[in-house]
């Protein structure tokens, strides 16, 4: 236990104090802290036989960038890129102010419903702060919007993007646990959708509470509705073409991605938002993602491998175990680690910590893996909007430049509440996240 806490405690202080790349930290722990378990001697270092030590790293590697598997990673990235490259959040904005719009809060409704589609389909919760706080803040501005209510709706909305499929973050849980993406995808549709109407509900609280929170804007007229559907109607098809397939067992994950970029690619081409230029800068910043989440992973997988050798998984086990508490209580001790650690961690960061340590302990305890994994998602959405860190609000920050921080903690606390009040439900209503996967799979 002495080395796994020191290993800890090295690379948090690497992350934290020293700024390390969590990716080359955890690698570098993961490695000499397999080392030293393997016999090395720090006053004998030139002795020591590596062999055992890179022999682990060097597979963790080629086994990583050889698995088939992960190809879902860039190729999914490379969608998001191409539709956020066709325009399509101010698209996707206007369908859903065209229906919304006229309610009270209707501008808030309209951008949490528009964020979990662009999200969804993005993959990246930050990517969709910074790009619909561009796209939906001047209208709501423009009918008197408190900025509270306004920024609130769009950190909060930013956050469906972890869960609602196509999740980077899922298929990184998947990867580590070894849990199925198919049934990950299935399980996270449910509680992504809940989620949105859970925010919507926070929407209409704010306004009436005070209604001049969120006026009323212009009511659309049906032409109007069904002409703004149409300029999104390639890509819902998209959407549902790729999603239904992986539900479907129609065809893998990778080859839905694959599809899905392939479609991306001629939808960019038909909007003619693609010149020489913008597809290389697409395709570079592709790589650049795909290689950073490689390396996250890579490092994390070597890093599961110190802390497996060591024993830790067994250790907590034995110490949950002479508890002679319920199983329940110990999720509920994980969720409140979870919740801690959001406020000084970035989501990506948390789970890449903490899904190594905590998964094996709760396989063992019986619980199902992949409802953990909607749960353990859950929690880092709430982790996006927590203070002092909230990476959703701080990206929000530094795009309304004329907004404060706090306004939009502050604004954002209703959204909040509404995340606990569904991390509840998931977890002790388990059917939620598993239903849909059982009807499909089982």
């Amino acid at each position: 236990m002495t080395v796994v806490l020191t290993g800890f405690a090295v690379l948090l202080f690497m992350i934290v104090v020293l700024r390390v790349p969590i990716a080359f930290a955890m690698g570098l722990v993961g490695f000499f802290g397999f080392a030293f378990l393997m016999g090395l001697d720090l006053n004998n270092v030139m002795d020591f036989r590596w062999r055992g030590a890179l022999s682990m790293a060097s597979n963790r590697v080629i086994d990583t960038v050889q698995n088939y598997g992960l190809s879902v990673i860039p190729l999914f990235v490379l969608m998001g890129n191409l539709v956020t490259r066709s325009g399509l959040a101010q698209e996707l904005y206007q369908v859903s102010n065209a229906f919304l719009g006229h309610r009270k809060g209707g501008l808030s409704m309209a951008t949490v419903v528009a964020c979990g589609g662009f999200s969804a389909i993005c993959g990246s919760s930050l990517a969709t702060s910074a790009t619909m706080g561009k796209v939906a803040m001047p209208p709501m501005r423009k009918y008197g919007y408190a900025d509270s209510l306004a920024t609130a709706s769009i950190a909060a909305g930013g956050t469906l993007g972890i869960l609602i499929p196509p999740s980077v973050i899922l298929i990184i849980y998947g990867l580590l646990t070894e849990s199925s993406i198919r049934e990950l995808f299935a399980a996270g549709f449910i509680p992504g959708i809940v989620g949105m109407l859970m925010y919507m509900v926070a929407v209409r609280y704010v306004v009436w509470r005070d209604p001049s929170a969120g006026p009323a804007g212009e009511k659309a007229e049906w032409p109007e509705r069904l002409r703004a559907l149409k300029d999104v109607w390639g890509v819902l098809l998209l959407f549902t073409v790729v999603m239904g397939g992986i539900y479907l067992g129609v065809f893998t994950p990778t080859e839905a991605a694959g599809i899905g970029a392939g479609g991306a690619f001629i939808i960019a081409l038909a909007r003619r938002s693609l010149t020489v230029a913008t597809l290389f800068e697409t395709l570079t910043d592709t790589a650049r993602t795909s290689a950073m989440l490689f390396a996250v992973v890579i490092g994390a997988l070597i890093f599961s491998d110190f802390i497996n050798r060591a024993g830790l998984p067994d250790m907590l086990l034995g110490f949950v175990t002479g508890l002679d508490v319920a199983p329940i209580f110990v999720i509920l001790a994980i969720l409140a680690i979870y919740i801690v650690l959001g406020m000084v961690f970035e989501s990506l960061s948390m789970i890449l910590l903490t899904v190594p340590v905590f998964y094996p302990l709760v396989e063992s305890m019986g619980f199902d893996l992949v409802w953990f994994g909607i749960v353990v998602v859950v929690v880092t959405e709430i982790s996006l909007i927590t203070p002092p860190v909230g990476m959703n609000v701080f990206v929000l920050s530094a795009v309304l430049r004329d907004v404060k921080t706090g306004t939009i903690f502050k604004g954002v606390t209703p959204f909040w509440c509404a995340d606990i009040v569904r991390l509840a439900l998931i977890v002790f209503v388990a059917q939620i996240a598993l239903f849909l996967p059982e009807l499909l799979y089982h």
